[in-house]
């Protein structure tokens, strides 16, 4: 019968080339699922070309974007990014009401993404919410996640404890499902470079000590980004025979200085190099011939575990966030950060890195994902109730 052609729409916002990677396999099983149709949204850095154009990568893979909304990243300051989140309201209402999707699914805690769930809130359009339930308590985009999750109907969290919160936020838990981190799919799905492929690719030569260098700004934290990569920078400086592959930070507010400081090394160190966007593939590749991941980025919590490797987390940026044996985390002063390194190349942790378990899971998140949102009923999902925790006192 005609009844059961009519594919569920589903629609995907991506807004970084970060989030990209981790809803890839994700957008892959709905593309291939003939019961799905998938409609692809790309807004924010994928759009800028001071931030590599990404939405091209997009394409490359074969996807078919349907719309794009541009919300006009040419300054990161605190007023550019509130102008930049009315753009993106004003944007996506409009792609939402030509696209008409059945389901909107959105990853994370950016500021883009909030526009987006606002908007198909508004829009009555149901929302399934990835990642949601962590803790970030030194960014914007702890109240961002909450506030999402509020605005969401499907919750898919990578850690158990990550579930619990969503629920103690109260979300139905039959709505909440842990799948595990969706970086993991790509280890795990990825065909990765061998080392001389990966040299040849980025033209860099891996050295007797090698480490991958992502800083974002503190976005609670008020103009401490510079201040802070320089105590880094100063650290790295003393390492010897040490090769460096730095990621450059994001549209956050105080990124262009990041990233001004960082071109500004490259130039005078020629044991380092800068990419404003490695691409999963490269960025991967290079995780398996490192010594650790320095910085304040997710992916040395969410992805380097797997690759029973060290990560250095500076400073509050993942504060709250569920961190592997393999973490070590230091203050954003070269005092600390020095004494981390020591660490890091220590007899005693390098032993315990070869054993870590990643907490977040041995993938097979985009399958759990894309099999529920195939079959699970969205009448009536945007009548939300409260979900109440029993309270006893002690």
């Amino acid at each position: 019968r005609r009844i059961n052609m009519i594919k569920r729409k589903i629609c995907v916002v991506t807004g970084t080339r970060a989030e990209y990677g981790l809803l890839y396999w994700l957008m892959k099983e709905i593309d291939a699922d003939k019961t799905l149709e998938l409609q692809i949204i790309a807004t924010g850095m994928h759009l800028s070309e001071e931030f590599g154009n990404t939405y091209q990568q997009i394409e490359k893979d074969g996807f078919t974007i349907d719309k794009k909304v541009d919300i006009s990243l040419s300054s990161d300051t605190e007023l550019a990014i509130s102008k930049s989140m009315g753009l993106g309201m004003i944007g996506f209402s409009v792609a939402f009401n030509e696209l008409q999707p059945d389901l909107l699914i959105v990853l994370g805690d950016r500021y883009e993404i909030f526009s987006a769930s606002s908007a198909a809130m508004i829009a009555r359009i149901p929302i399934a919410h990835l990642h949601g339930g962590e803790a970030t308590e030194g960014l914007i985009d702890e109240p961002i996640r909450h506030s999402i999750t509020k605005m969401s109907h499907l919750h898919f969290t990578a850690t158990n404890e990550y579930r619990n919160r969503v629920i103690q936020l109260g979300e139905q838990p039959d709505m909440v499902f842990n799948v595990g981190g969706l970086g993991i799919d790509n280890i795990k799905k990825l065909k990765l470079l061998t080392k001389s492929e990966l040299e040849k690719t980025i033209n860099f030569e891996f050295g007797e000590k090698n480490l991958l260098v992502t800083f974002h700004p503190v976005t609670l934290e008020n103009s401490t980004s510079e201040t802070q990569f320089q105590e880094l920078l100063e650290s790295i400086d003393k390492l010897k025979n040490t090769q460096v592959i730095f990621t450059k930070a994001n549209s956050d507010t105080g990124g262009r200085i990041i990233n001004s400081m960082i071109d500004n090394y490259v130039v005078k160190n020629d044991n380092a190099v800068a990419f404003q966007s490695m691409g999963q593939l490269n960025y991967l590749s290079a995780l398996q011939f490192m010594d650790g991941v320095v910085g304040n980025s997710s992916s040395g919590l969410l992805e380097a575990p797997s690759f029973k490797i060290g990560t250095i987390d500076i400073g509050d940026r993942q504060k709250g966030r569920i961190k592997a044996d393999s973490v070590i985390s230091c203050l954003p002063n070269k005092n600390s950060i020095s004494i981390a390194f020591q660490e890091l190349y220590s007899k005693q942790f390098r032993s315990i890195v070869g054993k870590v378990e990643n907490p977040y899971g041995k993938g097979g998140a985009s399958k759990k994902i894309a099999r529920i949102i195939k079959d699970i009923s969205l009448v009536n999902i945007v009548k939300k109730s409260f979900y109440d925790f029993m309270f006893f006192s002690q």
